[in-house]
């Protein structure tokens, strides 16, 4: 029988897990499978530490701040002293290749969804409203200039056809690792007979093989891997020979929406007026670029494979892109958000609460159990949340967090959850689960 805890009792255990994922120099993603700091985790975590102490959110978010790259690139892995994850530092051999990359802590060398401006807004507000003024402009002052460079960094090495759409060279730095979205393109990644071996830890973490990549996949990742460490992580070289260069519609959204909240942070702090409008530039362009892949016959916003030159029209949650940054004239904006709460998506009868599931369970490849192949991800939820907080959408908003806490009520907090049964999935006790839930607990 499913528990279901009260928004006391559910608080307490969220900050719980929290204290137990800390292990002082970082809040790690979770206790077991992800014992590291993840680049979006951390800016979703940050946002829920906030509400126990804005101190302690603020230090969160400098140490991943801090293990920037010289040349402003934030990795998506900056590693704790544990083991126990692969590929580890050693495999990645990010410091030994490329004079940017910091020498301690260790990173990886690909980066994540740029999520973190939205972070800074909430640490911020939360901390003016808690009286912690001080701590809100010493974060502002020290975030806002690496932020900035985070941005530009993206600018100058991720958009390489200038047109605003962000390209990703790795599915692992869309945070949506084996989405259907990437499978066209993985397909014609061959690892080469030079592929160091290699022993996954995950799949003795968690309880089905089923709910985690396959190997097939696993070597299409690592090679990607041996690409990048063949041109030492160079940004432009990178682009240029990497076997899978993606437009990410949804990366290329959450840049524009951040872009947006970062040169309003920019004002409230006298920021440099050039930087900021440099910054509304950016967002306007990408912005253009997320309403440009829009489908009318689909309905949805589509990636672009950029080895191929081809657009990449799955079905998966990143289709509604549009609806985290703006862009889409009213109508097209209306009928993707009437699709997203209807039957097809969040309001699809079979579900355990009206959440939209990574991919529609009406469509033929939906995999319920199956990481971004069907689940539900309480983070992906809070996102589309927010935006329409910022959109004005109060009762959309409203309800899907009352869907969310109803989800994660049984306090697992879980990296995702069968969205059919409300079942826990993947890792437990995943610190950004429990941090999103604190938000919402807080917003009620």
């Amino acid at each position: 029988m499913r528990t279901s805890l009260g928004p006391v009792q559910l608080a307490a255990s969220a900050a719980w897990t929290l204290s137990g994922n800390d292990i002082g120099t970082m809040i790690t993603a979770a206790p077991r499978l992800y014992p590291h700091m993840w680049s979006w985790d951390t800016a979703f975590i940050s946002i829920g530490l906030a509400h126990l102490s804005a101190a302690r959110a603020a230090q969160e978010l400098r140490t991943l701040l801090s293990a920037q790259w010289r040349n402003g690139m934030i990795p998506h892995i900056v590693f704790s002293e544990g083991a126990g994850y692969f590929p580890g530092p050693e495999r990645w051999g990010a410091a030994e290749l490329n004079p940017d990359a910091p020498n301690a802590p260790r990173t990886s060398g690909i980066c994540q969804p740029p999520v973190h401006a939205i972070a800074l807004r909430r640490i911020v507000d939360i901390a003016r409203s808690q009286g912690e003024r001080a701590v809100a402009y010493d974060l502002l002052t020290f975030a806002w200039p690496r932020l900035y460079r985070w941005h530009e960094w993206l600018v100058r090495h991720r958009d390489p056809l200038a047109t605003g759409m962000l390209a990703i060279v790795h599915g692992w730095e869309s945070g949506m690792d084996n989405s259907p979205r990437w499978d066209l393109p993985y397909s014609e990644v061959f690892p080469g007979p030079d592929l160091p071996p290699y022993v996954r830890l995950d799949r003795g973490l968690v309880a089905e093989d089923a709910e985690r990549p396959s190997d097939v996949e696993y070597d299409r990742y690592l090679w990607l891997i041996e690409e990048m460490r063949k041109v030492r992580y160079d940004a432009d070289a990178v682009v240029r020979d990497s076997s899978f260069l993606v437009g990410d519609v949804f990366v290329t959204a959450l840049f524009a929406l951040a872009s947006e909240v970062l040169a309003t942070l920019g004002e409230e702090s006298d920021q440099p007026a050039w930087q900021i409008k440099q910054l509304r530039g950016w967002a306007r362009r990408s912005r253009a670029a997320v309403a440009t892949s829009y489908d009318p016959l689909t309905g949805l916003a589509r990636d672009r494979d950029l080895r191929g030159d081809r657009w990449l029209s799955t079905s998966t949650i990143a289709g509604f892109a549009p609806l985290l940054c703006g862009g889409l004239p009213v109508g097209e904006e209306k009928s993707q958000l009437a699709m997203l709460c209807g039957p097809d998506w969040a309001g699809h009868p079979g579900l355990f609460a009206a959440i939209p599931p990574s991919v529609s369970p009406n469509d033929v490849g939906f995999r319920p159990r199956e990481y971004w192949r069907g689940p539900v991800w309480p983070v992906i939820a809070w996102l589309f949340g927010w935006a329409f907080e910022e959109h004005g959408w109060k009762s959309e908003a409203e309800h899907l967090r009352t869907e969310c806490l109803r989800l994660a009520a049984d306090g697992s907090f879980a990296e995702y959850y069968h969205p059919l049964t409300g079942e826990p999935l993947g890792s437990r006790q995943q610190s950004w689960t429990a941090t999103v839930v604190l938000d919402w607990l807080h917003t009620s």
